[in-house]
């Protein structure tokens, strides 16, 4: 093995050969990345809400799912949208590497973060056969469980490794993200299809959330409703999505001679105890988590091209991660993007959606402007891009992600060198 196929501290590098979504944005990379550099939300108005009578009638969905070839007639039957979304976006990701997933045997694996996972489902289940129990349908608990897509994944993709699901709310795609690197790296696992995937846009979900005032209420102009680091900004806009990873030994991408498509070199998490739904207001719980994951990929600050931004258009979060990004880079922040504001937030997919943008956007060197921003406050210490898209070299980049329970994972990912 050649020594560049291993990092400076002997671990083995890891390799993203891969990346398949199904987004508000697009089914495709080139889809989704147009929209982001285009700065315009996809929220809209959700017939099954304003049907419901919640009080937050739209947010971002993703469209032709229904149309998708990949399903069988009996997955179409039976998978909910959860898993559907799942193992599209990952059958993508697997094609696009043209790995050989059933060849690996064990040494292969599927991790999934979902926030969400199958409550949505659960409540349609109430809602049709409450009162009539006795004609629930048998595969009722597949579509319940969370662990239900990384099943079907590795079942439909010939994955027969490690199989995990990770819950760490709005961090979970990250999570396991960066969870499934470090197997790699320790030479546990060759291949990972690894990235996080939620399906929220119910109304039992979407009521909760708009208890707590974490929603934005902007019924009236949906598509102007989610403001990350915005003065204005009033709370987040709900999204579905799924985007996955394949993350392949270095040595062996190389070996079998696909295009790398960049490489995973850091990741870091912390927990806010503070609060269960609101951050430290000192923002030293989510500035560890950053530089935890700087110090994981062995980089500096000044190394980092841009960051791909939690940026969740809610008043505290924004005001903690700006104070966080600014503890760490100080005066010298790199620009500063946020795909919520195109996208919504995909709760449990939102992390590996920004994730995965962040590193097409660091190929491409252009970082695209953050939706709806005009000005901010609290984000005066950091350089948010706004206007127009920012044309940088090519370099890493940061992607944060902080979720509800105080969980939060930033993880570094650069294009191929």
């Amino acid at each position: 093995m050649d020594t560049r196929d291993r990092r400076r501290d002997g671990q083995l590098r890891v390799a993203v050969t891969g990346i398949g979504l199904r987004s508000p944005a697009g089914r495709t990379v080139k889809e989704a990345a147009a929209a982001l550099l285009a700065a315009e939300c996809t929220a809209s108005e959700r017939p099954n809400l304003v049907a419901a009578g919640t009080p937050v009638r739209f947010g971002c969905a993703v469209e032709g799912l229904d149309d998708e070839e990949i399903f069988t007639p009996v997955e179409r039957r039976r998978l909910d949208r959860l898993s559907k979304l799942a193992l599209a976006s990952a059958a993508d990701a697997v094609r696009q590497s043209d790995v050989d997933l059933p060849g690996l045997q064990g040494r292969s694996g599927v991790f999934v973060g979902t926030g969400i996972g199958g409550l949505a489902w659960f409540e349609q289940a109430v809602e049709r056969w409450g009162h009539t129990l006795h004609l629930i349908p048998p595969y009722s608990v597949l579509r319940v469980m969370n662990s239900s897509p990384a099943s079907v994944i590795s079942s439909r993709l010939g994955s027969q490794g490690l199989s995990m699901t990770f819950t760490t709310a709005c961090a979970s795609g990250a999570s396991a993200i960066g969870e499934a690197a470090h197997r790699i790296r320790r030479g546990e696992l060759d291949v990972v299809v690894a990235g996080g995937v939620d399906a929220p846009l119910s109304p039992l979900v979407m009521a909760a959330f708009g208890a707590m005032r974490a929603l934005s209420r902007r019924n009236d102009a949906p598509h102007e409703a989610c403001r990350p680091f915005d003065d204005d900004r009033d709370g987040f806009v709900m999204a579905e999505g799924a985007t996955f990873l394949v993350l392949e030994r270095w040595d062996r991408a190389v070996a079998r001679g696909v295009p790398v498509l960049g490489e995973m070199l850091g990741y870091g998490s912390t927990t806010d105890v503070s609060d269960p739904v609101a951050p430290s207001a000192d923002g030293v719980p989510a500035a560890d988590s950053i530089r935890l994951a700087l110090d994981d990929a062995r980089v500096s600050p000044g190394d980092i091209g841009h960051v791909s931004a939690h940026g969740t258009s809610t008043v505290l979060n924004d005001r903690t991660e700006a104070i966080a990004l600014a503890s760490v880079f100080g005066g010298a922040c790199p620009p500063v993007t946020a795909p919520k504001g195109v996208v919504g937030h995909m709760i449990g997919g939102a992390g590996a959606f920004e994730a995965a943008m962040g590193l097409v956007c660091a190929e491409d060197g252009l970082v695209p402007p953050v939706a709806n921003f005009r000005s901010g406050r609290d984000a005066e210490a950091i350089d948010v891009v706004h206007g127009d898209a920012r044309h940088i070299a090519p370099g890493p980049v940061l992607s944060t992600s902080f979720g509800f329970g105080g969980q939060n994972t930033c993880l570094v990912l650069s294009p191929a060198a």
